[in-house]
């Protein structure tokens, strides 16, 4: 299952989460180690009528996100504060064990 973050409009959300909650267009990191400890990594990817902003919260999620094999879509890799990204997408440890 992923997390997502809603924004208030379904396009521009990585301009949204920059706007709103102080979110920074980074590269994409080269492995899921390198994403700061107090940051948490959102893809956004764009859908066409709506993007989609999945938090990336673990390894294996970073993965998925980061293999675009066959898949065009654009993305904008960012970065936020981690307790903020957790509590918009509403993720928790204990929702993934």
């Amino acid at each position: 299952m992923g997390y997502y973050i809603e924004t208030p409009y379904p396009t521009g959300k990585a301009q949204q989460l920059a706007l709103l909650h102080g979110a920074v267009a980074v590269m994409r990191p080269k492995t899921y180690a390198d994403i700061p400890p107090d940051k948490r990594l959102i893809c956004v990817v764009n859908n066409g009528l709506f993007d989609a902003a999945a938090l990336c919260y673990s390894e294996g999620e970073f993965k998925e996100f980061a293999a675009c094999a066959g898949d065009s879509r654009p993305r904008t890799w960012m970065l936020m504060d981690g307790e903020k990204a957790e509590e918009l997408s509403g993720y928790t440890e204990r929702n993934d064990a």
